[in-house]
């Protein structure tokens, strides 16, 4: 059997699948902040331009990926994925590991994924500049790459945390022509808000959000752009599991468990997705695992509520897991999933019992990191390598009840702007953290009230 499974480039797919279309239960209408009605096509058209809009609502199963699009995306997929043979081995596990490696596109990682079509869209639409967020630089990298590509100014408000750690995504921003900002920032008023309140504030997702929506929403050449959570952010990834199943024919085998790690929610929904479609189509049963660190418990300590997508409280209200927006987690060094809430879909597939949850500290998940890249090579991002400690927990469990499993992964992108995370590790310096159960209650106390 091959180590390495590759597909042609005639193989890269020409839809991305909508998994609305397949839900028994239709997803939770999406509430405007001041009046908690349902918002309209009107009330998000200042943020982002109408076919995007048309996709976050689209009852349709298959939606056609633009040409342009995929001229860009042939740059690098499809992408390879690979058995992880040596890793087994050093197991000595009788389970079959597979992972799907997205860190050879530009960018590193999954995103460009989506950021590749966001900022297609936009163009067409007229628009001159995006504004988003970034947590550990992944998304703040594609969106840059995104940008380059068509034309258009990017500006990046970069959790403070993360802008500090990680200089080189910074720079890689910077060199495809992006704006970067630390958050929080003096440049608007929910940065100067959080300021005044904690000077020495590290940041969240949720502050840098607050920051790009404002940002967006005061200027009229302006767009703004989410990396994860939003349904036509998760529908754009499901090129990797579209990928993952012609590859899974190549060898002639089927995963029993697919895993990725999650934050928002983006890269499990990429690569679990089109797996659920063959659930719910019947006749295939799936495992999908999402995997978030033991410090920001979303899925395994949130509630299931209507909450808000930022801290400032400009977003809609979505129905999600959340910590509570105003939930700030400590800094590890996977900044990518450091977000208080899910995805919508991902966290109604997560209630309904289509997806389980697990949650890990960064210690041991930064062990089976290293394992990983001195058996198959490959440096994981911090994100990523939950997923991989999962996939070896997995397999464990698997030979400890006698049974042989196929176990599949995303492998959302590399660790090379992240060796100050491997340094802190290999020299004893990480540390792991359990958010307090008081703070968690405290903040979930402050959920808004949705009648």
């Amino acid at each position: 059997m091959k180590t390495k499974i590759v597909l042609k480039d005639a193989d890269i797919p020409r839809v991305w699948y909508n998994i609305i279309a397949d839900l028994k239960n239709p997803p939770e209408p999406v509430l405007h902040p001041g009046t908690k009605q349902p918002v309209t096509p009107d009330d998000l058209l200042p943020l982002f331009p109408m076919p995007l809009i048309e996709q976050e609502v689209s009852q349709e199963r298959w939606i056609p990926i633009p040409e342009e699009v995929l001229d860009i995306y042939s740059l690098w997929r499809p992408t390879p994925m690979y058995r992880a043979r040596r890793l087994e081995e050093a197991l000595n596990t009788k389970s079959r590991i597979y992972y799907k490696y997205e860190g050879v596109s530009p960018a590193g990682s999954h995103k460009p994924n989506t950021s590749i079509p966001q900022a297609f869209y936009n163009k067409q639409a007229g628009r001159k500049r995006i504004a988003t967020e970034t947590g550990a630089g992944q998304w703040g990298s594609a969106l840059s790459l995104g940008a380059a590509f068509f034309g258009l100014e990017a500006t990046v408000y970069m959790v403070k945390v993360s802008y500090h750690q990680k200089p080189y995504r910074r720079i890689l921003m910077e060199t495809w022509g992006a704006s970067v900002i630390p958050s929080p920032s003096d440049r608007t008023q929910a940065g100067k808000k959080i300021l005044q309140e904690d000077p020495d504030s590290l940041g969240s997702l949720g502050i840098a959000i607050s920051e790009a929506v404002e940002d967006a929403a005061t200027r009229e050449d302006t767009s703004y752009a989410l990396g994860s959570v939003l349904n036509h952010v998760l529908l754009h990834q499901t090129v990797i599991g579209l990928e993952c199943k012609k590859q899974m024919e190549e060898v002639g085998d089927y995963p029993d468990v697919v895993i990725g790690c999650c934050g928002g929610g983006s890269n499990l929904a990429g690569i679990a997705f089109p797996f659920l479609y063959d659930v719910f189509s019947g006749g295939k049963e799936v495992r999908v695992v999402a995997v978030e660190p033991a410090a920001c418990p979303t899925l395994t300590k949130g509630v299931y509520t209507y909450d808000f997508g930022d801290t400032a409280q400009l977003t809609p209200l979505v129905k999600m897991y959340t910590l509570g927006h105003d939930f700030v987690p400590s800094g590890i060094h996977a900044g990518g999933l450091r977000y208080h809430g899910d995805a919508p879909l991902v966290s109604q597939l997560y209630n309904e019992g289509f997806i389980e949850a697990q949650a890990y500290h960064q210690t041991e998940v930064f062990k089976s990191a290293v394992l990983f890249a001195r058996t198959e090579g490959i440096l994981p991002a911090p994100e990523s390598s939950h997923a991989v400690h999962s996939a070896i927990v997995e397999a464990k469990r698997a030979d400890e009840e006698g049974r042989e499993k196929t176990i599949l992964f995303n492998l959302s992108g590399h660790g090379f702007f992240d060796l100050a995370a491997y340094d802190d590790y290999l020299s004893g310096k990480l540390v792991d953290y359990e958010y307090p159960e008081e703070k968690i209650r405290e903040a979930l106390e402050r959920l808004p009230k949705v009648e």
